[in-house]
């Protein structure tokens, strides 16, 4: 059985593929056999006339997976905006068969999965009759989620309102991790005081801006 766990964020350019790579090179480096997902990508870097999804590629590259990042990730789009409207650009809609099928694969090959989103917990992947929202994925791969938030000023608002939506959808959060974290900056400590406080959701890790590590968050993972 393998056990995996999502990857959100309070808002695009968070940090999620960051903590993604870091998540997955920390237990391949504890000898746990652990892969990645991407459900889909926009903004797909072209070279030689294909098609590169970045962030795929950086986890890959970052955790020692010698793969094609092309098998890692359902939909890729050129277009550098939400999923739902580089899928209408592109004429490609997101359908969620395809993306639990891609799922299972990819699971069956790892022990541990780390599956990361597209910006924020609010993303539409589909607005067309085939309706398809982030929180929608999320609870068809019957996963739990660890939100990444900067911790920085204003983190608290979007923290707290990502984390009400969540529950309010029914997933169990799982965590919090604050990337960009100074622990001699006094607001930034009183960010991950706050956050707990009024989320009731621990900060599981903090990472300094430019780390390689992140501390062990295997046993938050679920098996699926």
């Amino acid at each position: 059985m393998t056990k995996a766990i999502f990857v959100t964020a309070t808002g695009t350019d968070v940090g999620k593929t960051y903590i993604s790579a870091l998540i997955v090179k920390k237990l391949r480096e504890l000898g746990y056999n652990c892969g990645y997902f991407k459900p889909a990508l926009s903004g797909a870097i072209e070279k030689d006339g294909e098609f590169i999804p970045g962030d795929c590629d950086f986890v890959l590259k970052t955790a020692g997976i010698n793969a094609n990042p092309m098998d890692f990730v359902s939909y890729v789009y050129k277009t550098a905006v939400s999923p739902h409207l580089a899928s209408e650009i592109e004429n490609k809609p997101i359908k969620i068969e395809k993306i639990k099928s891609d799922f299972k694969r990819i699971k069956n090959n790892y022990d541990y999965l780390v599956v990361e989103g597209a910006g924020g917990i609010i993303c539409p992947f589909n607005l067309g009759k085939d309706k398809l929202m982030l929180p929608d994925v999320i609870k068809t791969l019957g996963l739990d989620i660890l939100v990444v938030a900067s911790a920085s000023l204003g983190t608290i608002n979007s923290t707290v309102l990502t984390i009400e939506y969540a529950k309010q959808q029914g997933i169990n959060v799982k965590g919090i991790i604050l990337n960009n974290y100074d622990e001699n900056d006094f607001m930034q400590k009183d960010n991950k005081i706050q956050v707990e406080n009024l989320t009731g959701v621990k900060v599981v890790a903090t990472v300094k801006q430019g780390a390689t590590t992140i501390n062990d968050l295997s046993d938050l993972f679920k098996e699926v």
